[in-house]
């Protein structure tokens, strides 16, 4: 468990994905990884999701590959099943996070507030979500709600883009940030791979710089 959660570190931007024809898995991770992004989570708010997530298991397995929206232990067993390595969810289940835990499965739960974060912990937890980031306070917000938690590294997701990236990943406490806006929908629509990887590439670079210490 402690390997996934230094390759998400690694990784520190985790493109999370709403993909509508598992068709389009293959190339829109390929899109990613040529841009310097080796990691997507890929989202069960669609009917495309698990199959996308075999695909891409099993054509990109140098894709560091998680399921993400997972809200019952049913839907978190099929997207390991189909390959995922980790598992992320807006909030935090304790019936999900204990058969992660139970399966030796990295789950990162979302969390806002103290009272989240510590129910995090009374699970076993480490690496939590900070979710939604931006409606939730932004970075202000997880610098002042972390602050007595110096165990926890979070994973914040919601709002950041390339205008606020190096910020988050400035803060230490920050294992990597999860981001929608180099997989954008009307993007993955008009299969536009280019623009992704451009974004991709873009994003990476802000990283580099940034997370100099990785």
């Amino acid at each position: 468990m402690q390997e996934t959660l230094n390759r998400i570190k690694t990784c520190g931007i985790i493109p999370v994905i709403k993909i509508d024809s598992a068709d389009d898995a293959v190339p829109l991770c390929k899109a990613l990884a040529a841009g310097g992004l080796f990691a997507a989570e890929i989202t069960f708010r669609t009917d495309a999701a698990e199959e996308s997530i075999r695909r891409v298991a099993a054509e990109l397995p140098e894709t560091l590959l998680g399921a993400g929206t997972v809200l019952s232990t049913l839907t978190a067993e099929k997207a390991i099943a189909a390959g995922a390595k980790f598992i992320v969810s807006p909030g935090t289940n304790p019936e999900v996070v204990r058969y992660c835990i139970k399966n030796n499965i990295v789950i990162i739960p979302g969390v806002c507030t103290p009272t989240d974060i510590e129910l995090g912990l009374s699970l076993g937890l480490t690496a939590l979500k900070f979710f939604p980031a931006e409606a939730a306070g932004g970075l202000k917000m997880l610098k002042a709600v972390s602050a007595p938690y110096s165990q926890i590294c979070f994973m914040p997701t919601g709002g950041i883009d390339e205008k606020n990236l190096a910020e988050y990943l400035s803060f230490k406490p920050v294992i990597a940030c999860g981001g929608s806006w180099m997989v954008r929908d009307e993007l993955i629509k008009n299969k536009d791979w280019a623009e992704i990887t451009r974004l991709s590439r873009e994003a990476a670079e802000i990283k580099n710089k940034t997370r100099n210490d990785i």
